[in-house]
């Protein structure tokens, strides 16, 4: 790895901190009480911000030569039919289901949409569905493009998710209680329970 390689480790690690300070409840707070009832388009802002920061660091990550870790080039073939198009099925569909929330879209026409736990449709397998498909997405773009760029970016954003999980957690729980609890002991995080019928 060279300089601009762990300069991209940290470009990611800024930008993940940035992602979860700015989404953290006493942040929140402090704004709402910054901006009173201009507050309701705070999750448009962050959205805006956090899409715009990602552009620039995806142009910084390809600016530069990053080598080849892997060349296999059956393994891409795979990697497309087994990773990227399942990852991609599931966060169209986990997007498509939360997006005007997501995005902060919302705001515009409704002051403070209701918080509602989403227990139906791809979350009776997963309580994270679309965690789950982008990291099958981005490690099955790794192994499209095996770069170390692509390598350094796929795992800090698993590493990312998997201890993003736990802090969402603790606020689902303070937001919905023994709703998300009892959710939570019958449905896996990320990967769907697999039975076989008798």
């Amino acid at each position: 790895m060279n300089a601009s390689h762990w300069l991209l480790v940290l470009f990611w690690i800024i930008y993940y901190v940035l992602h979860s300070v700015l989404a953290a409840t006493s942040v929140k707070l402090f704004f709402n009480k910054i901006f009173g009832k201009l507050f309701r388009f705070y999750r448009l802002g962050y959205s805006i911000f956090v899409t715009i920061t990602l552009i620039i660091l995806l142009k910084y990550q390809y600016s530069f030569f990053s080598p080849t870790l892997i060349d296999v080039p059956l393994l891409k073939y795979f990697s497309m039919a087994l990773l990227v198009v399942p990852g991609a099925w599931i966060m169209f569909i986990s997007v498509k289901k939360y997006f005007l929330l997501l995005s902060g879209i919302r705001s515009v026409y409704q002051a403070s949409p209701k918080a509602e736990l989403k227990v139906n449709g791809i979350h009776r397998f997963v309580r994270h569905p679309l965690y789950s498909g982008t990291i099958l997405f981005v490690w099955g773009l790794f192994f499209v493009f095996p770069m170390l760029n692509n390598w350094i970016a796929v795992l800090l954003l698993t590493g990312y998710v998997l201890i993003g999980i736990g802090f969402e957690e603790k606020k689902l729980i303070r937001e919905f209680g023994k709703q998300y609890e009892n959710y939570k002991s019958k449905i896996p995080a990320l990967i769907p329970k697999i039975t076989l019928r008798k």
